[in-house]
């Protein structure tokens, strides 16, 4: 942290751990600052940082907004895990739609941070931070109507260049894990990690065609 006219100053890393939201989330919402408000940056030491208190204030009150018409609620503890139930008023939809998110998870659609065997099921908990990243995620196409699986196109369309870029990626770096090149993919292009690892999987499929 740094103070600049006595002012405290956090760059991304002090301000992931004080969110909840991971590096990707976060350049998401600066990339957005047009849209959204997000407070402008500083250069210090040659690392962009934000004014802690400015941008402590901006992003309480962004959370708490429903994001366009979804109904999400942002208010809460980010850290608070919440089973389906609560993970399905958090996003205003049935709890049909968790249950089946969890058979066949969206794009992006974040692990449990933890999970409960029960006497004929598992209940899955998620922080509330996990989900307003997931719906901030543009992939997750949450509050759109349909919407293809990640890397899949209609008959007909163009191919995903997401999944040309992962192709190319994967061919230059031949020594890194998947989950190494979706980091590096996410910080250059945006998305999520997970999002980039469904893409990943799809380039190896399509390459062994």
């Amino acid at each position: 942290m740094k103070t600049v006219d006595g002012r405290p100053w956090a760059n991304r890393e002090e301000l992931m751990e004080r969110s909840g939201y991971s590096r990707t989330a976060l350049a998401n919402l600066w990339r957005d600052r047009d849209a959204n408000g997000h407070p402008a940056a500083r250069t210090v030491d040659g690392v962009m940082h934000w004014d802690l208190e400015e941008w402590t204030d901006w992003f309480e009150k962004h959370r708490q907004q429903p994001r366009d018409l979804s109904g999400v609620d942002r208010t809460g503890d980010p850290d608070e895990e919440l089973p389906p139930a609560g993970q399905a008023r958090l996003l205003g939809v049935d709890l049909s739609r968790i249950t089946q998110y969890t058979k066949k998870p969206p794009p992006g659609w974040p692990d449990p941070i933890r999970t409960e065997q029960l006497a004929q099921r598992t209940r899955e908990y998620r922080t509330r931070a996990q989900l307003w990243e997931w719906v901030d995620d543009p992939a997750s196409k949450f509050g759109t109507k349909g919407g293809q699986p990640v890397g899949r196109t209609a008959k007909g369309a163009a191919p995903d260049p997401r999944v040309r870029l992962a192709a190319e990626a994967l061919a230059a770096m031949p020594d890194r894990k998947a989950v190494e090149v979706a980091e590096i993919l996410a910080e250059r292009h945006g998305r999520s990690v997970r999002t980039w690892k469904e893409i990943i999987t799809q380039a190896r499929k399509e390459a062994q065609r």
